[in-house]
């Protein structure tokens, strides 16, 4: 494998021609800050012209590999030409009939999402647009169905950003901060970190784990002082939490939260925004724990980057809505349902298989690697949805954030594309179709960009 030290040439003739950001990148970024909400929070400068697979071109001819896929959308890879033959075809016949009327290609992602939703029992599908939509419907159909209003969800969460996920959002003061007071009735609890957990083990049992103790701190605390149960419409979580930090929660949470919830008739409502559509190996996340929810959500990787939302729930709970109760304009959009489709069907049909494959790969890569780097503090995940927590010591676990900045900055700088969550992780999360070779070529790109940051540290 090629390889020069500051990243200039890499296997398969990838080259960062000129550092970034580039002279053509410059000028777009100078339109950009005139006119666009400086909202949007950017890690770093990447101007994308084209992308073909798990690979990525900036305006400067700069080529990239892809760990981020568009925040663990673009599923499929970039422009994929299945992809594009389905979007191709369907705007040919027409581009938009609203939610008011009817036509097949809803109807059949409806009957598609039925059969690989992970729940037994027939599911009701509704469609929106984004992510914080199908969030937004879960909570509305669950507050219709159970008569109840008030919510459980966790701490480091991300749900979206409109006002009534945003009320379950935990994950950075900054998303809230101005917003207050959102959607009122929320109660926030720890969630089931085993690297950094903060509530103590009460009575430690034999088979016990840290999901015990989070289940536990509910029942014993949160139920017996501020919450009552019987006023408890649902709990809302992540199977593994995304922007909080890629954490995977302990074998026994999933099982503990689903009785708990059988037991007060609570709606357990998964968020697979960003875990599912194959990501972690299985179609759904909460799926590596054989536990089943009462409602899904889902976006991000459905439609592989056209913007579709699912809220999918038991026909049982979905049956007790009625015309008018909610709706929208774009929902069920013909383009971004045939995309689905098309999506759904290259997933199945090796990408999912890949993704598990690639991910103990890469799984085992890192383990290899942690033990060359005193940063990385900790190595989890499932498939493609890996993530890599920096600490500034092994033993105190303090996380490094300004390591993990420079360690994606670095790996930018270098020719890869990554994203930082949580306090002090990087996410792996490339495309679910990445071959070896490109991730065998990531690999060696993150480890050159760790190493850089350690020693800018005074770690190595």
């Amino acid at each position: 494998m090629k390889n020069s030290t500051n990243g200039r040439l890499r296997t398969g003739g990838a080259r960062i021609l000129t550092p970034p950001p580039g002279p053509n990148a410059k000028k777009i970024l100078a339109r950009d800050k005139k006119v666009v909400s400086p909202s949007y929070p950017r890690d770093y400068p990447f101007v994308m012209e084209r992308g073909r697979g798990a690979e990525v071109w900036d305006v400067d001819r700069n080529r990239y590999i892809d760990w981020a896929a568009g925040i663990a959308v673009a599923a499929t890879g970039h422009s994929h030409p299945k992809l594009v033959e389905a979007i191709q075809k369907q705007a040919e016949k027409f581009i938009h009939i609203s939610s008011d009327y009817y036509h097949e290609a809803m109807v059949r992602l409806g009957e598609r999402i039925n059969e690989i939703a992970p729940m037994k029992e027939d599911v009701g599908v509704f469609f929106a647009n984004s992510g914080t939509e199908a969030v937004e419907a879960a909570i509305k159909l669950a507050r219709y169905a159970t008569k109840r209003q008030r919510f459980l969800g966790f701490l480091g969460a991300f749900h979206g950003r409109s006002m009534g996920s945003l009320s379950f959002t935990a994950s950075k003061y900054v998303q809230q901060e101005r917003f207050f007071p959102t959607m009122p009735g929320v109660v926030h609890v720890p969630f089931p970190d085993p690297y950094r957990p903060v509530l103590d083990m009460q009575a430690p049992r034999s088979g016990a784990d840290y999901g015990d103790a989070v289940i536990d701190y509910i029942e014993r605390v949160i139920f017996q002082s501020i919450l009552p149960p019987d006023e408890v419409a649902a709990v809302l979580v992540e199977p593994i939490q995304g922007e909080g930090g890629y954490i995977v929660p302990p074998p026994n949470f999933f099982p503990r939260l689903r009785e708990m919830c059988d037991k007060h008739g609570i709606v357990l409502i998964a968020d697979e925004i960003q875990s599912g559509v194959g990501r972690t190996g299985k179609w759904w996340a909460i799926q590596h724990w054989g536990v089943e929810p009462d409602i899904v959500c889902i976006a991000k990787g459905i439609a592989s980057g056209m913007p579709l939302g699912l809220m999918a729930a038991r026909q049982s709970v979905m049956k007790k809505w009625v015309a008018g109760a909610h709706g929208n304009t774009y929902g069920g959009n013909p383009i971004a349902c045939q995309a689905a489709l098309a999506t759904l069907e290259l997933v199945e049909n090796g990408m999912m298989q890949n993704a598990a494959a690639m991910g103990e790969f890469i799984m085992d890569a890192l383990a290899e690697m942690q033990m060359r780097h005193p940063s990385m503090g900790d190595v989890r995940g499932r498939g493609l949805m890996i993530g890599v927590e920096f600490v500034q010591d092994k033993t105190n676990k303090q996380p490094a954030h300004q390591l993990r900045e420079d360690v994606v900055h670095n790996a930018f700088q270098n020719g890869l594309v990554m994203l930082g969550c949580g306090r002090s992780v990087v996410r792996v999360a490339p495309p679910l179709m990445i071959e070896k070779p490109l991730v065998e070529e990531g690999l060696e790109l993150f480890e050159e960009a760790i190493t850089a940051a350690e020693k800018k540290h005074k770690l190595l």
